[in-house]
C-alpha cells in the first residue's frame, strides 16, 4: 500500500519512501539534502500537533507557495525521539492519541499525503469526509 501511495504522489509531486537504521542516519540524511532551502522536517510525535486533512494539505500548501523544496516526513523509533531530533524538527506532528504499528503509521502518512496532494489539486479523491 506505501508503495501505491508513494506512486500516486508522484503524479502531484516528486516523492519518495525511505528506511533508515537510526534517528541519527535520518537526520544525517536530512541535514544532508541538497537544494536552495533546507530540508523541512516534520516529525510524528504522539505529543505533535493534529490536523484534520484539509489543515495537513493546508500546511504542506503554504510550505509548497513558501517555497520550501524538499519536505520530510518521518515516523520515529519504537521508544519515541530523542530531544536532539525533537528540536531540530521544524514540525512535530501526531496522527491521533493512539498508538499504531510502525508500518500501519507509514500507510497512514502515505495515504493522507496522497490525500493532502489531491486536497490541492481539487481532485475527487478527497470528498470532505
Amino acid at each position: 500500500m506505501i508503495e501505491e501511495y508513494v506512486k500516486r504522489t508522484t503524479r502531484h509531486s516528486p516523492c519518495e519512501s525511505e528506511l533508515f537504521d537510526s534517528e541519527a542516519a535520518l537526520l544525517d540524511w536530512v541535514d544532508r539534502q541538497a537544494g536552495r532551502t533546507p530540508a523541512y522536517a516534520i516529525l510524528l510525535d504522539s505529543r505533535g500537533k493534529e490536523y484534520s486533512s484539509e489543515e495537513f494539505a493546508g500546511q504542506i500548501g503554504r510550505l509548497r507557495d513558501e517555497g520550501t523544496q524538499r519536505l520530510v516526513l518521518a515516523i520515529g523509533p519504537a521508544d519515541g525521539w530523542s530531544p536532539e531530533a525533537r528540536q531540530r524538527a521544524d514540525l512535530l506532528l501526531s496522527l491521533g492519541r493512539m498508538t499504531l504499528p510502525h508500518q500501519l503509521a507509514r500507510v497512514v502518512l502515505a495515504e493522507q499525503v496522497y490525500r493532502a496532494f489531491t486536497i490541492l489539486a481539487g481532485h475527487p479523491y478527497h470528498s470532505g469526509h
